[in-house]
């Protein structure tokens, strides 16, 4: 028997048997978890010093976590809400590994803070600088947000980056939630989740915790539709594994604070740029169905002159499926990574080419 044809008769075989499943989809975690190792930056002055005024810190910090490459262009991956950045690129970790290192950024279980996440990004920033090399920001969906918030914020201090890839890019609360009596094309099942979370009472535990919860539900639910009628490898099955970890084990307290940080995003502001490097946007055909109708940011990045304006050497690809019955969703670098990986690697080519040629 081929090894084609062997292939889907093993993935069947587990996905039949709940005892051989658990330990394959383990022992691919167990081997990610063997390359991909946690990263304490060698100078974390900003972060130490935000340490000093923040009562909250063990709660708020993020776990850095890095993959060795083979090239001297690393990338430092910022996730969405969930999964963690470990998990969302593991099918592109094998083309970002062949550029140089990669950092992930984990965030925090039990709380969030931007200003945290922003001096420890930078710290890494400044750390691959120091030794001669720019990183790519990669971020996902609110990943995205905060990337901005970086690049406008931080980058002036002396910070330098090869390039900035932004997938299904979520800019500000206005992309996820719309006004209450703006209903036009209905309401989706994560801006009903979202809206109801920011009206719940701050000061009443219960109440922030009711709401997490019905959210909560809603990303899983919101995962198991992608996977549905599809094969799972076991690459898949453990991530699955990781993202439900990550549903469970994020507390309400943990969850509302992320919230609050998408909701302090600012809109577009089309008057300056946001960054003038390279810049890659990746629009999933299918991003009408997570955005809002009235979304600024998918607007801003489909007006040629819009986007111009905030990425002024910025590029905006459109990641469609070959499969007529199986359309890309919102930031699904996991279930349609064959369309994304080719429009990733030609990018990172162009970018990385005047590096090489420099070198040479």
């Amino acid at each position: 028997m081929g090894r084609n044809t062997a292939l889907p008769v093993v993935t069947k075989s587990l996905q039949r048997n709940p005892a051989m499943l658990a330990v394959a989809s383990a022992a691919t975690g167990l081997i990610r978890q063997m390359s991909i190792k946690p990263h304490r930056a060698s100078s974390r002055h900003r972060e130490l010093e935000l340490r000093e005024r923040c009562s909250s810190y063990p709660s708020v910090r993020c776990q850095i976590f890095r993959e060795r490459g083979n090239g001297a262009t690393p990338t430092i991956i910022i996730g969405g809400f969930i999964p963690d950045s470990t998990e969302v690129v593991e099918f592109q970790r094998p083309i970002l590994r062949t550029y140089g290192d990669i950092y992930y950024m984990n965030y925090p279980r039990t709380g969030f803070a931007t200003e945290m996440f922003m001096a420890q990004l930078a710290d890494l920033v400044e750390e691959i600088n120091n030794r001669g090399e720019k990183p790519f920001l990669f971020s996902i969906s609110f990943g995205c947000g905060l990337a901005a918030r970086f690049l406008r914020e931080k980058l002036s201090s002396g910070l330098a980056l090869r390039g900035v890839v932004m997938v299904s890019p979520v800019l500000c609360t206005e992309d996820l939630i719309r006004p209450a009596e703006d209903k036009k094309g209905g309401v989706r099942l994560l801006e009903s989740n979202l809206r109801r979370i920011l009206k719940a009472d701050n000061g009443k535990a219960e109440d922030i915790t009711r709401q997490v919860e019905r959210a909560r539900r809603c990303f899983q639910s919101l995962f198991e539709a992608g996977a549905e009628n599809r094969t799972l490898s076991r690459r898949h099955l453990s991530i699955r594994r990781k993202i439900m970890e990550v549903i469970a084990k994020t507390t309400s307290h943990g969850a509302y604070e992320r919230v609050i940080a998408l909701k302090e995003f600012p809109l577009p502001d089309t008057s300056g740029q946001i960054y003038n490097g390279p810049t890659l946007s990746l629009l999933a055909e299918m991003e009408d169905n997570m955005l809002v109708p009235t979304s600024p940011s998918l607007a801003a990045l489909r007006c040629q002159e819009t986007h111009r304006s905030l990425f002024p050497n910025g590029i905006v690809r459109n990641v469609i499926s070959h499969d007529a019955g199986d359309a890309v969703a919102h930031a699904s670098l996991i279930f349609h990574h064959h369309s994304y990986n080719p429009l990733v690697k030609e990018w990172y080519d162009q970018t990385c080419e005047p590096q090489l040629v420099a070198a040479i």
